[in-house]
C-alpha cells in the first residue's frame, strides 16, 4: 500500500490498539491492519461495499463524539471516523453474538453438503460455523431444497440452495467484467442468482465467480466432484496463453492438474484471470501428445530412439550446410528463446529465425529494435501506469481479446477514475464499450493516415499512454505514425503482443535483425559484445530472413532445411502459402507438444514438455519477469533448451547452457544492450485501396476464444465463445441489398456464410468477422487478412459451398 498523507490520516483504536489509517477506511480494512480479521462473506477487497450478509458486525463503543452506536454495524461498509473505539468479535461479546447469530441464519436454509461439496474443506461459510456456531440447530422445519445444479453457462454450475446471497458473484460480473448477465432475481426468501432465459453466463471471466463464491453454490462443471481440496497439492506458477503475465495457483492431485485457480498478484493481475487461462489447460494431455521422437521413413513418420532421431535430425542440417531457417512461434519460455537464438546464431551460423508467426511487416521489426527490445519494466508503461493514466489510446488493439488482464485494469480506472480511452478501430466493440470509449473511426489499412491527422481530436493530458497491438505491425506506416504521435503528444508507448512468449522472443533476439538484449545484428560493437559472452569468433552479420520470406525460400528451394517449433499454418498470413513451405522444404525439424499439421510434414520429430512440467520465466508485455514453475512431473520429456542442446552436441557445438537455470544466469550476466540503439522507423502509410462495385475492405482479429490449438481440449470452454458474425454498417447493408439475417464473404478462393450483424458504429465500407472462428474462418478458407478486398453477397441469392463453410 502507497504511504498516506499524513494530513489525511484517522485515528481509531480497535480491540485496544490505536491505529493510524486514510480517511475513508472501512473499519473491516482497518482492522486488517492490525491483525484482526473480522469474518465476511459478501465483502472483497476488489468489489464496491455492498452490505449484504452482515457477518462482519462489530461494536462500537465510541462513534468519535463520545457516544456507543446502538446496535452493531457492518465492518464493511462504515468508515473510519476520528476518535472511533471499536470492537471486534475478539474482544466484544456483543459483536461475537451477534455474529453468530448471522452464522445460524444463513445456516437455516443450508444443506449438509460438506462431505460432496467442492468448496468442502476450503469454505468461509463452514470453517466460520465450525469456529464460532453452535454445536446444535435450533432449526426443526423441512430447509429449502431446489432441483440442482442448474447451468448458468457451459463452464458455470449454480446450486441455489447453497448460496448465501452475499452478491459477489453478481458484483464481479457488473463491475469488474462489464458483463451484467446474471443478477439476483426475486425477492425474500426466493431470491436467487439467475440468467435471463437464453442468455447464459458467457463472459470472459466467468470462472472468477467460482473462486469468490464464500460457499459452493458456484462450481465449475469440468473440475465437479473431481476431488477435494485437502488432496490437492498448489504450486504458483504463470499463464501460458497471453502476455497478460497472470500469476496461478495450479492444484493438482496424482501428477494429475485438476484445477488452475487466479493467483494474489497486486502488480499484474490482482486477483483475477480470464476462463481461457483458468479452463483451457487441457490442451496437449490428449491422444496427439507427443511422447517419443518420431523419424520419417519410406514417406511415413515412426517411433524413433532419441539418439536416432538428433542422428537423422543433425544429417539433414548437416546436409543443408546455411540454408537453415528456424521458426520457434511464440510459445516459448525466455530460457527457451534464448537457446533458439542462440543456436540459431553459434550452432547453425545463420540469422534466419523470426518467431512471428503471424502476419507481419518488415517496419515491425524496426520497431521492435527501437522501442521494445533491451527495455524493462523499470522503464516501461506498467499495469499501475495504465491505472493513473490521463488518457489511453489504443491502435490495433482490442484487450479484452488479445490482453485480458489489461482490459480489467482499464476498466477499472475507467470506473474509478474516469479515464478516458480511444480506440483506432474499424467500430465500437464490446469491450471498447465497456471502457467507456470513444470510437476513432478507421478503415483496416488506413490506420497510419488516421493516427497521422488525429491531434485535434485526441487529448490524452500530461500522462497520456499509448497502447498498440501486435496488429498494427501488419499495416505499413502504422508504427510510424504511432511513434510520431507519441513524440507530439509526449505520451509513452507500449507494445502488447498476443501470445505469451512473444515479449521473451524479442528480448532473446527471435528476429533477423537483432540479438539478445536489444544488441543490432548490423552493429559490429554490439556483435563483440555477444560474441565474448557466447566465447565464440565470430556471428553472421547481416539481417536474415523474416518469417514469411524463410518459409518462401524453402518453398523455392533457397533454403534446404526448417527447423519449427510451436506455430501452425494458420497462424500466418497465408495458410497456403505457409503449408506450401513445409512441404517443399528439403528437410523439416518439428520441436512440438503434439501432433500437428507442422508434425505432418516434418522429416524429424521430437517432443517437449508442457508449460506444466518445465521450470522457467515468461516476460509479460510491461517486460516484468513471471516464473514458470514445475507444477508436475514431466513425463520423461525434455523442454525446446534440451533438445537444442542435444542437436548442438551432435554438431560438435557446445552450446553453453544446459538447462533452463543456467540459461537464464546467462541471461543476467549478459544483461541489456547499453550501446545506441535501433533508430525509429520511418515508413510511410499505403494508400488504401480501392474497392469496386459490392466490395468492402475486411477487418478482422483473434478473439480470445476461437479454434486455437491451445484451448481446443476444452469443449465446455468453446461453448461459451462468441458466435462468428459479419459486422456490417447501416450504410453498408443498403448499398449491398443485405436485408436478411445472413451474409455471403465471396474472394476468388471461395466464398463463407455468417449470420449478419448491422451495428451503427461500424466504418462504411468495412466487413468485420473473427480471424480464427471455429467452423468458417476468412483466413484458413479465403485466405484473408485484415485489409483485403472481400465480396459481399445476400445469403439467400447464393448457394453455400460445404467445402469452404457455412452460415456458423
Amino acid at each position: 500500500m502507497a504511504e498516506a498523507d499524513p494530513a489525511t490520516l484517522v485515528s481509531v483504536t480497535i480491540d485496544g490498539i490505536e491505529v493510524k489509517v486514510p480517511k475513508g477506511t472501512m473499519i473491516i480494512r482497518a482492522a486488517e491492519m492490525i491483525g484482526k480479521p473480522v469474518p465476511r462473506f459478501c465483502d472483497h477487497p476488489l468489489l464496491d461495499p455492498v452490505g449484504a450478509c452482515r457477518q462482519c458486525l462489530v461494536e462500537i463503543t465510541d462513534d468519535g463524539r463520545g457516544r456507543p452506536m446502538p446496535k452493531p454495524q457492518a465492518s464493511c461498509t462504515t468508515a473510519v471516523m476520528p476518535g472511533q473505539v471499536i470492537r471486534t468479535q475478539a474482544t466484544s461479546p456483543v459483536a461475537a453474538k451477534a455474529q453468530n447469530g448471522i452464522n445460524e441464519f444463513l445456516l437455516i436454509n443450508h444443506p449438509l453438503d460438506c462431505p460432496i461439496c467442492d468448496k468442502g474443506g476450503e469454505c468461509p461459510l463452514q470453517n466460520q460455523a465450525m469456529a464460532v456456531g453452535n454445536g446444535d440447530t435450533r432449526y426443526s422445519d423441512v430447509k429449502r431444497t431446489y432441483p440442482k445444479p442448474i447451468p448458468l453457462s457451459a463452464e458455470i454450475l449454480l446450486d441455489r440452495e447453497r448460496c448465501v446471497l452475499c452478491s459477489r458473484c453478481t458484483r464481479f460480473a457488473d463491475e469488474i467484467a462489464g458483463d451484467p448477465l446474471i443478477e439476483l432475481a426475486e425477492r425474500g426468501a426466493v431470491e436467487q442468482v439467475a440468467i435471463h432465459d437464453g442468455e447464459p453466463f458467457n463472459s470472459y471471466f466467468s470462472g472468477n465467480v467460482i473462486q469468490i463464491c464464500p460457499v459452493g453454490a458456484l462450481t465449475s462443471t469440468a473440475y465437479r466432484f473431481r476431488a477435494r481440496p485437502f488432496d490437492l497439492v498448489s504450486t504458483t506458477t504463470t499463464c501460458e496463453h497471453c502476455a497478460a503475465g497472470c500469476e496461478l495457483r495450479v492444484d493438482h492431485r496424482h501428477n494429475d492438474v485438476m484445477r488452475r485457480y487466479a493467483g494474489d498478484d497486486p502488480d499484474v493481475n490482482e486477483e483475477w484471470n480470464c476462463d481461457k487461462g483458468r479452463f483451457a489447460f487441457v490442451s496437449g494431455r490428449g491422444t496427439d501428445r507427443l511422447t517419443h521422437p518420431l523419424v520419417r521413413e519410406d514417406g511415413v513418420l515412426r517411433p524413433a530412439s532419441w539418439p536416432e532421431a538428433v542422428n537423422v535430425a543433425v544429417d539433414g542440417l548437416r546436409a543443408a550446410g546455411g540454408a537453415v531457417g528456424l521458426l520457434p512461434g511464440g510459445r516459448l519460455t525466455w530460457e527457451d528463446s534464448y537457446a533458439w537464438s542462440k543456436f540459431a546464431r553459434v550452432v547453425l551460423g545463420t540469422n534466419n529465425v523470426d518467431f512471428r508467426s503471424r502476419p507481419h511487416t518488415l517496419e515491425e521489426a524496426g520497431f521492435l529494435a527501437h522501442a521494445v527490445a533491451g527495455t524493462t519494466v523499470a522503464d516501461s508503461v506498467t499495469y499501475k501506469d495504465l491505472e493513473k493514466a490521463s488518457g489511453v489510446l489504443l491502435v490495433d488493439l482490442e484487450p479484452e481479446d488479445e490482453s485480458p488482464i489489461v482490459f480489467l485494469r482499464l476498466r477499472k480506472a475507467w470506473r474509478k477514475k474516469h479515464l478516458r480511452v480511444w480506440t483506432v478501430a474499424p467500430f465500437l466493440s464490446n469491450g471498447s464499450r465497456k471502457l467507456g470509449a470513444t470510437l476513432v473511426p478507421t478503415a483496416p489499412g488506413g490506420e497510419a493516415r488516421r493516427i497521422e491527422g488525429i491531434d485535434d481530436d485526441l487529448d490524452l493530458g500530461s500522462n497520456g499512454i499509448i497502447l498498440v497491438g501486435e496488429r498494427a505491425g501488419a499495416s505499413l506506416g502504422t508504427l510510424t505514425a504511432v511513434l510520431r504521435l507519441a513524440e507530439r503528444k509526449q505520451a509513452r508507448v507500449a507494445w502488447i503482443p498476443r501470445r505469451a512468449g512473444d515479449r521473451a522472443a524479442v528480448e532473446a533476439g527471435l528476429l533477423p535483425n537483432l540479438l539478445p538484449g536489444g544488441r543490432l545484428v548490423e552493429d559490429p560493437s554490439a556483435r563483440i559484445d555477444v560474441q565474448a559472452a557466447w566465447d565464440v569468433e565470430h556471428l553472421p552479420t547481416e539481417p536474415g530472413l523474416d518469417a514469411d520470406a524463410i518459409l518462401g525460400a524453402a518453398a523455392d528451394g533457397t533454403l534446404k532445411a526448417l527447423v519449427v517449433g510451436g506455430i501452425e499454418p494458420t497462424d500466418f498470413r497465408d495458410p497456403a502459402d505457409a503449408r506450401r513451405g513445409l512441404e517443399e522444404a528439403g528437410f523439416v525439424i518439428s520441436i512440438e507438444q503434439r501432433l500437428s499439421e507442422v508434425t505432418e510434414r516434418a522429416d524429424v520429430v521430437f517432443p517437449v514438455s508442457l508449460f506444466e512440467e518445465r521450470n522457467g520465466t515468461f516476460l509479460d508485455w510491461e517486460g516484468r519477469e513471471r516464473p514458470v514453475h514445475q507444477v508436475v512431473r514431466p513425463h520423461t520429456l525434455v523442454d525446446d533448451l534440451r533438445v537444442l542442446v542435444a542437436l548442438a552436441d551432435a554438431l560438435g557445438v557446445d552450446l553453453g547452457v544446459r538447462d533452463a537455470a543456467a540459461a537464464k544466469a546467462e541471461i543476467d550476466q549478459l544483461g541489456r544492450w547499453e550501446g545506441p540503439r535501433a533508430d525509429a522507423p520511418t515508413e510511410s502509410y499505403e494508400t488504401v485501396e480501392q474497392v469496386g462495385e459490392r466490395d468492402v475492405v475486411l477487418a478482422t482479429w483473434r478473439t480470445l476464444l476461437d479454434a486455437g490449438r491451445g484451448q481446443d481440449g476444452e469443449p465446455l470452454l468453446a461453448l461459451t465463445a462468441p458466435t462468428p458474425v459479419a459486422r456490417i454498417s447501416p450504410a453498408t447493408a443498403a448499398w449491398a441489398g443485405l436485408d436478411g439475417d445472413a451474409v455471403v464473404l465471396r474472394t476468388d478462393r471461395g466464398q463463407l456464410a455468417f449470420p449478419l450483424v448491422v451495428d451503427d458504429t461500424m466504418v462504411d465500407g468495412v466487413v468485420w468477422t473473427p480471424r480464427n472462428a471455429p467452423g468458417p474462418s476468412v483466413a484458413e478458407h479465403l485466405g484473408l487478412v485484415a485489409g483485403d478486398v472481400v465480396g459481399l453477397a445476400p445469403a439467400q441469392a447464393t448457394a453455400t459451398d460445404d467445402s469452404t463453410g457455412g452460415v456458423a
